[in-house]
């Protein structure tokens, strides 16, 4: 029989919140033993005096030794420092989101449907839980930076906190610290927690997901099954299909392991499927049914359909690369696309390595060994029940995350990170409980390597920045790894200080990415944490060539030390045609479709912005303010640079219009929407090839006077769904030759009150 970690209690029938003890049986043994009242820490029984709330806030556990509260307060504190240091130095962010924000702020409709506009023309091409927090911080706060991330960075600190009550409830302090601390340190989860995109709301919606599978792994209680189904419904109304990636290992791991009989499970999981629906279908139902006329057009469908938009270019579309409407996709089985090599090792290149992977191979040695260790368990062990649902997860996101054909950006895998720090957390304090087995010792010398290694490899693909680090890296994970060994043979200060040595040269390597990523300002539709250099972009030498900061272009932005914007170029097009442009946040940079018509695509500033913006990926097409010609794509990812002059003419007169302005595709009219704060039609969606609004509907609007100006340039233009002209390409087309030119400084309007005859 194996010892294991602070693990000898199992919770009574009724435990409340994370104060409950936690018994657990010796491993391999699968009943749960009575509670017994008198024993220390157990929860008061009936008539024994219950300690103040505020008490046992400050305390903990009476049988925790009194750092543990304070170190995970300080964990708390020091994640919410980390995350909102320099916060407005992204600007809006991603400017699609951000306008989408600042619309339901001011229009419940738009809120509720998640419209770019708070005339709400158009929607998202996400469901909109992800905004709701983000508008209603704004709606109290006031259209900035910090009222818009403020509630990502909360989302962040919640999620260090949920996986340190699963890993405090289940093993012990040491393993909750560890995973909170882990993920926390991930250079993408740095980046995502401080970010606008749904990303976040996801990450701590899959954590509380798999806590509370665990929960129900426990004593078999249905109401933490239904509250996982609850979640993952939350969850699908931020990023749709993404949600239910870690249900089949989930749902498979409680049909089996359950503490409660067949026929009970089975049942409990039908409930948990039902409360899934209900959580996540209200919502699909009520735009399903709500008559199209009087709703905003569902961006990213062609059909008006958001069914047609989860199934298709949310869904099947990003698997095998056929995203209708879209940008397309890449190449599945191991091949190159246009969003990156696919294949096994896709979590390790040079775009994706630098993001999440730091601890992957030592999660994937300390998964494995913590399945070994508890090989002869009961059916219900929740040592091992616990090692599978966070194992389960993180195998079954990074398969599908290897594999996936279709539109894929490396935050993206923000969504691994709780998993891989919640299986490093438990794996490091598993084995280091039973460090007094060589096998055991060697796996956690074999983790400490590992980390070590790859960490080494991971900074040297930067090699100018910190060229110092590698080593200390390398070297002091060698030395600690070495230690952890002969454990057995060094006292305990000694066995303690190598530990601690392995743990630094683990962390020291994300943590510096990390700390690069909050020094940096990020902006526009594709982002990357880390320095300069930390993910480029391979594939097909077309779209980018050997971009770097990520594909197709996501505006980082970097102090320069006087507080200026100095523009430095990244990636674009080899030897080709290339956008050139400048930019700072919130949108972004430049970089290089093949496509692209020229311009610059500048992109808008934003007060409080500081450094240095790297241009990477696409290209704009445009003129000074972001346009760009029929097919260019400056739009599609970074937004326009919004000058006073053209702010004020918009701004005249603009309540007497349903739109002040209509722009082909989100980014560019989300730059004017957000400079003036009136409605601007995003016309196309994000991409500018939705067929909303039709020409015919155009036209319509523009008889009935409801839109002042439109806006030349923007979206990727080119042609429809079935090969024709797009409705965007139509409406530019017409409007360029039936109504008078307005040019303000280098930006060009269309006066939609003035026709030319």
């Amino acid at each position: 029989m194996c010892r294991q970690p602070d693990m000898s209690r199992q919770p009574d029938a009724h435990p409340s919140a994370e104060s409950a003890p936690v018994r657990r049986p010796p491993t391999g043994q699968g009943d749960t033993p009575p509670r017994e009242p008198s024993a220390p820490g157990a929860l008061p029984g009936p008539g024994e005096p219950r300690q103040p709330f505020l008490h046992r806030v400050r305390r903990g556990r009476p049988e925790d030794p009194r750092w543990v509260r304070p170190a995970f307060a300080g964990l708390l504190v020091a994640t919410a420092l980390l995350y909102l240091y320099g916060l407005s130095a992204s600007g809006y962010a991603n400017s699609f989101y951000s306008a989408a924000v600042q619309a339901g702020s001011q229009s419940w409709k738009a809120f509720f449907f998640g419209s770019l506009d708070s005339a709400s023309a158009i929607t998202v091409d996400k469901p909109p839980a992800s905004l709701w927090p983000m508008a209603l911080s704004v709606r109290i706060f006031g259209l900035g930076s910090w009222a818009i991330l403020v509630p990502e960075v909360l989302m962040g600190v919640a999620t260090v906190g949920v996986l340190y009550a699963a890993l405090r409830r289940r093993f012990s302090p040491a393993a909750g610290l560890i995973a909170g601390a882990v993920c926390a340190l991930t250079p993408v989860a740095a980046l995502m927690f401080r970010f606008n995109n749904p990303d976040a709301m996801l990450a701590l919606l899959m954590t509380v997901t798999v806590y509370c599978v665990i929960r129900a792994l426990e004593d078999g209680r249905t109401k933490w099954l239904v509250w996982a189904g609850v979640a993952v419904g939350c969850a699908f109304l931020a990023k749709t299909l993404q949600a239910f990636l870690i249900l089949p290992p989930l749902a498979v791991l409680y049909a089996v392991c359950a503490p409660v009989s067949v026929r009970k499970r089975f049942a409990q999981i039908g409930l948990s499927a039902g409360a899934m629906l209900v959580a996540g279908g209200w919502w699909v139902a009520i735009v399903e049914l709500w008559p199209a006329s009087s709703r905003p057009y569902i961006g990213g469908s062609q059909n008006n359909s958001f069914l047609e938009l989860t199934f298709g270019y949310n869904g099947l579309g990003r698997i095998n690369g056929d995203e209708t409407g879209s940008v397309g996709g890449g190449g599945g089985g191991g091949g190159t696309g246009m969003w990156g090599e696919t294949g096994w090792n896709r979590m390790f290149n040079t775009e994706i390595g630098g993001q999440i992977s730091w601890l992957l191979p030592a999660a994937l040695i300390l998964l494995v060994a913590g399945l070994v260790l508890t090989r002869k368990a009961g059916r219900t062990d929740l040592t091992r029940g616990s090692f599978l649902a966070w194992g389960g997860s993180l195998l079954m996101t990074m398969a599908v995350f290897s594999y996936m054909a279709g539109i894929f950006h490396q935050y993206y895998t923000v969504a691994l990170a709780p998993y891989i720090a919640a299986v490093v957390g438990m794996g490091a304090t598993v084995l280091w409980e039973e460090r007094g087995k060589m096998w055991a010792s060697l796996a956690l010398a074999g983790a400490v390597t590992a980390s070590a290694v790859w960490g080494y490899v991971l900074l040297n693909r930067t090699p100018d920045y910190l060229p110092w680090l590698k080593w200390l890296v390398l070297v002091g994970g060698l030395t600690g790894a070495l230690g952890l060994i002969f454990v057995t043979r060094l006292g305990r200060h000694l066995a303690l200080a190598a530990a601690g040595v392995g743990f630094v040269a683990a962390v020291a390597g994300p943590t510096a990415y990390t700390l690069s990523t909050v020094n940096t300002g990020h902006s526009g539709s594709i982002v990357t944490a880390g320095p300069s250099g930390a993910s480029t972009m391979g594939g097909r030498g077309g779209p980018g060539g050997g971009m770097r900061g990520g594909f197709p272009g996501g505006g980082q932005n970097q102090p320069n030390g006087n507080g200026t914007q100095q523009n430095g170029q990244q990636g674009g097009q080899q030897g080709g045609q290339q956008g050139g442009g400048t930019g700072g946040p919130p949108t972004g940079g430049t970089g290089g479709f093949p496509w692209n018509q020229q311009g610059n695509g500048n992109t808008q500033g934003n007060g409080g912005t500081r450094g240095q913006n790297r241009q990477g990926g696409m290209p704009g097409g445009g003129t000074g303010d972001g346009r760009m010609g029929a097919g260019g794509a400056g739009g599609l990812l970074n937004g326009a640079n919004v000058g006073s002059a053209a702010r004020t003419l918009l701004s005249k007169n603009a309540d007497d219009y349903t739109w002040a302005a209509a722009a082909v595709g989100s980014q560019n009219s989300a730059s004017y929407q957000l400079a003036t704060g009136k409605p601007v039609m995003a016309i196309g969606g994000f991409n500018g090839t939705d067929p909303s609004p039709t020409l015919a509907q155009f036209k319509k609007y523009v008889a009935d006077g409801r839109i002042h100006y439109f806006i030349s340039g923007g979206g990727m233009g080119g042609g429809g769904a079935s090969g024709t002209a797009s409705a965007s390409s139509r409406i530019s087309s017409w409007v360029t030759a039936n109504f008078k030119k307005v040019t303000v400084g280098s930006a060009t309007f269309y006066d939609l009150t003035q026709p030319t005859s």
